[in-house]
């Protein structure tokens, strides 16, 4: 291995540098300042740290980086394409162009290597420390004397605005108290944020911080160029697994750049052909010829893919042993990491009576704890509310982040980090994270449930206190706006079960949909079983919505009803019923589901000549009119709700079965 003083690293760094400089000139579009001042920190971590396999990105027992200053995108690109992975020059120039597979900021699910999608500052930090939680969760289950087979780093590179974001200092104080002695944060301290300096905004000691949370805290004070200091920060960083490690890298934006460099001008636009010649001049790289890759340079990045390949194939020797010795643990090491799902494993979802009361947030408890029992690897917690939300695994203890014992993990009121964690548990992969909270409080996770859609990433989120039904807390803490957000959310699945029943159907669906994310939004106040022996099966909540209860002659209404609100929809329905008015209730717990069948089967549900309908939901009313039709009426919310017991709001608010059979006559006339 050459010394850090040999040439041939200052020439990988500077081509580390240029390609990202041609890239965004090309693209005329970009942000050239961190690969720039980067560059050397990102070099000395894949070169010299960073165990992966670019033949094989999926390696189980890589290691995780995570560029969470996503602006950066091409630093990462160029490292993927010299490393040898599946990317080409042609990739690195058509970056940020239609169909490209190399975007503006990094996208997990289109470009190979890339471990989270990134861009949004602090949520990468957040990713990572669930990836740090993941591979502790793995290795406690599978590792044996004499087989480390789960035992590998997470590292982060993060800039000034990634420290600053709520979501960051959320996450970051987690792991300073879980111990999450495998995490590591390159911090890129180079003073400039997008407006100008950064002590405009932010002045506080960084370090003294993170030392407060329980970190280990390094400095490099020369990280434009002392590659030899940053490898021994690294050293440093990974020897102490008892703390998470930040490494204040310091350096500056846009390093080489005359005129820019150290300024906000570096940071968001390209340096424009003059000074990027002038900065290639100053780095006494060739002018003439743009996306100009030295063959040495080339030759040392792809020694790091031979590396990887040999550390690949020596943990397959390794698995290959182990198998041998522990063939059932094995094979359960293959099912965590596909997600497949044992024989049986919704065998035991608990069934209730007619008229048996629960709430669904505890009927989901039940079903929660009945799958749990035998999936080990759904593992998850709650922001401080377990006790309302009724998401505690029975016997399942408390994770500890030194040991990864334990699958309840105790977020405290920190909901941005919760979301986040949980979304690199899902990067992680070999876990199926579930989060909660009060339904109220999802617009805290809202920037990570946007990136879980976006990503296709199975997390399940158990949203309770659902409604105006929540009662004397007030509107405070009633969702009212919340459902309808979410279901505009490409990629989002929203479930809204009315009984006990269609809850432990809703986990069914959830825990067997990894396609991406599933919200379970549940009551608090108590709803009985519905008597299935004369109503729809709740097992037509995975065709989405379904005819529950359909009246002795044809119907000239329908009343579409989600959660609570469907009982006082049937109580409607015999109301109108003795006035000679038949009516048709459907319970439609998803939408999203019901608009993913046939038209044939959303046409038996909603028939296209009952084109009187009433939408019942205590939750905003807009958006309904998709269902409910030009000749419809909507029983919502157009107000925030009000401090009072449930029961009260529910009738004040016109949710009761007097409300929605006035509302069917009259549309009737």
């Amino acid at each position: 291995m050459s010394r850090w003083d040999d040439p041939v690293h200052r020439l990988c760094v500077n081509t580390l540098r240029f390609l990202s400089v041609d890239a965004i000139e090309k693209a005329k579009s970009g942000h050239p300042g961190l690969p720039m001042g980067a560059a050397p920190m990102a070099y000395v971590l894949w070169q010299r740290h960073l165990r992966h396999n670019p033949a094989d990105p999926g390696w189980p027992d890589r290691d995780r980086f995570v560029l969470s200053a996503g602006h950066g995108s091409m630093l990462l690109y160029s490292l993927l394409y010299l490393s040898g992975y599946d990317l080409s020059l042609e990739d690195i120039k058509s970056f940020r162009q239609w169909g490209s597979r190399t975007p503006g900021h990094p996208e997990s699910f289109l470009t190979p290597g890339v471990e989270c999608t990134t861009g949004p500052l602090g949520q990468g930090i957040g990713n990572a420390v669930g990836m740090a939680v993941a591979e502790r969760v793995l290795a406690h289950h599978f590792n044996r004397p004499g087989f480390d087979l789960v035992n590998h780093y997470t590292y982060v590179l993060c800039s000034d605005g990634d420290i600053m974001e709520g979501v960051a200092q959320e996450a970051c104080s987690l792991a300073g108290h879980l111990r999450l002695g495998k995490l590591i944060c390159l911090y890129d301290s180079n003073d400039v944020t997008l407006d100008g300096p950064a002590g405009m905004t932010f002045t506080e000691d960084v370090a003294l911080r993170f030392k407060s949370y329980g970190w280990q805290v390094l400095r490099v004070e020369n990280g434009d160029t002392d590659l030899a200091a940053i490898h021994r920060a690294l050293l440093r960083a990974k020897r102490d697994t008892g703390r998470p490690s930040l490494i204040v890298v310091r350096t500056t934006l846009g390093y080489g750049a005359p005129t820019v460099a150290g300024t906000s001008k570096a940071h968001g636009a390209p340096l424009g052909p003059e000074e990027a010649a002038a900065a290639k001049k100053a780095l006494g790289w060739p002018t003439e010829e743009p996306f100009y890759v030295p063959p040495e340079a080339l030759r040392e990045f792809r020694r790091q893919a031979s590396r990887g390949k040999r550390l690949a194939r020596r943990w397959r020797a390794q698995f290959e042993a182990y198998a041998a010795e522990y063939p059932e643990l094995a094979a359960e090491f293959g099912r965590w990491m596909k997600g497949e799902l044992p024989e049986g494993w919704d065998a035991e979802l608990p069934v209730w009576q007619p008229g048996e009361k629960a709430a669904t947030r505890e009927a989901s408890g039940a079903a929660m704890n009945a799958i749990a029992a035998r999936v080990p690897w759904l593992i998850g917690g709650d922001a401080d509310l377990s006790g309302s939300t009724k998401t505690i695994i029975k016997g399942g203890g408390d994770f500890d982040g030194q040991t990864g014992a334990g699958r309840n993990i105790h977020y405290g009121v920190r909901e941005h980090a919760m979301a986040a964690m949980a979304n690199g548990m899902a990067y992680h992969g070999g876990v199926r994270p579930f989060v909660a909270t009060f339904f109220v409080f999802s617009d805290y996770m809202r920037p990570s449930v946007r990136l879980a859609a976006m990503s296709h990433l199975p997390v399940i989120y158990v949203w309770t206190h659902d409604s105006i039904g929540v009662g004397e807390d007030g509107p405070t803490h009633q969702p009212v706006e919340h459902l309808m957000s979410l279901r505009v959310m490409p990629g989002m699945t929203v479930i809204r079960p009315c009984d006990p029943n269609e809850t432990a159907e809703a986990w069914r669906y959830a825990v067997a949909h990894p396609e991406g994310p599933v919200a379970l939004v549940l009551s608090r106040q108590k709803l009985p079983a519905l008597d299935r022996s004369s109503l729809a099966p709740a097992a037509g909540l995975h065709r989405g919505a379904y005819v529950l209860k359909d009246p002795p002659a044809p119907p000239r209404a329908v009343v579409i009803a989600t959660g609570s609100e469907v009982h006082p929809a049937l109580e409607a329905q015999g109301l109108l019923e003795k006035e000679g008015i038949p009516v048709r209730v459907v319970s439609m717990p998803s939408w999203e589901i019901f608009e993913r069948q046939d038209e044939e089967y959303r046409n038996s549900v909603l028939p296209p000549e009952l084109e009187v309908r009433v939408a019942v939901e205590a939750g905003s009313a807009l958006g309904w009119e998709k269902w409910v039709g030009p000749r419809g009426g909507i029983v919502g919310m157009r107000s925030f709700g009000a401090s009072a017991p449930g029961e009260l709001n529910m009738e004040k608010f016109g949710f009761s079965a007097a409300g929605i059979a006035a509302a069917v006559k009259r549309l009737l006339g």
